[in-house]
């Protein structure tokens, strides 16, 4: 791995892509003649092509199947929500552009697959939106918390509070200000963030890990390492303001 400055870095737009469609539950599908959603039934692989499989007797399948050439353009949806009860609960939308195409499947496998042979993502976040490519697409990878991120950061909340307030001690005490209520609101292999809620408005702050994870088993070393350093750290700060 290339050296990576740990106080910037954060997901590529690639990477966002990635983890939002790893980690979603369902996706909304949409083509010109009909609109449904989708659950546990997709996958994205290296090559960038997102697999869906879908009912035999489902809409999708049939139009697919009655189109010329057997191919239908189709928009796909993912949302990506905060596991935690934060203010503003949408972290990113992704849309995936392309065209969806049967594959051969196994006869013993139920339902059609189609194969979404890619023109484009977008990746809308608070900073705005960005378009993804699909040489950018098929060179990143999920981040390796994406199937862990919610219930770590829900066991954090319910089970570890102090550990919240304890982290806040890393954040710059102008930030936190007036601050009514501190919680974690993302996890990947590059650190932690934190959203900072005021009375109307709110912020996060990034704590950047040591160094960045290769896998998730090295999660628990490098929040003990933030908690570490949040230990020596001679501020003390208060738990937030209560309304």
């Amino acid at each position: 791995m290339s050296a990576v400055d740990v106080r910037t870095a954060q997901p590529t737009n690639g990477e966002r892509v990635r983890t939002v469609v790893a980690a979603a539950g369902s996706l909304m599908v949409v083509t010109d003649r009909h609109s449904c959603e989708r659950a546990g039934l997709h996958t994205l692989d290296d090559r960038g092509r997102l697999l869906l499989r879908v009912p035999d007797d489902c809409a999708l399948a049939a139009e697919v199947a009655l189109a010329p050439r057997g191919i239908v353009g189709a928009v796909l949806k993912f949302t990506d929500i905060a596991p935690t009860a934060v203010r503003d609960r949408v972290r990113a939308r992704v849309t995936l552009t392309g065209w969806f195409a049967p594959v051969g499947g196994s006869p013993q496998e139920p339902g059609v697959e189609l194969r979404l042979d890619f023109a484009h993502a977008e990746l809308d976040t608070a900073g705005g939106t960005v378009t993804v490519g699909l040489d950018e697409l098929t060179l990143a990878c999920a981040d390796p918390l994406a199937a862990y991120e919610a219930d770590m950061l829900t066991h954090l909340v319910d089970g570890h509070s102090d550990v919240v307030t304890l982290l806040t001690r890393l954040v710059d005490p102008q930030l936190v200000q007036g601050v009514r209520r501190v919680l974690p609101v993302s996890l990947d292999r590059y650190g932690m963030t934190l959203r900072l809620e005021h009375a109307t408005t709110h912020h996060d702050v990034r704590l950047p890990f040591p160094a960045p994870l290769r896998d998730a088993a090295e999660a628990g070393g490098q929040v003990q390492a933030l908690l570490a350093a949040a230990r020596f750290c001679p501020r003390r700060l208060g738990p937030p303001s209560r309304p």
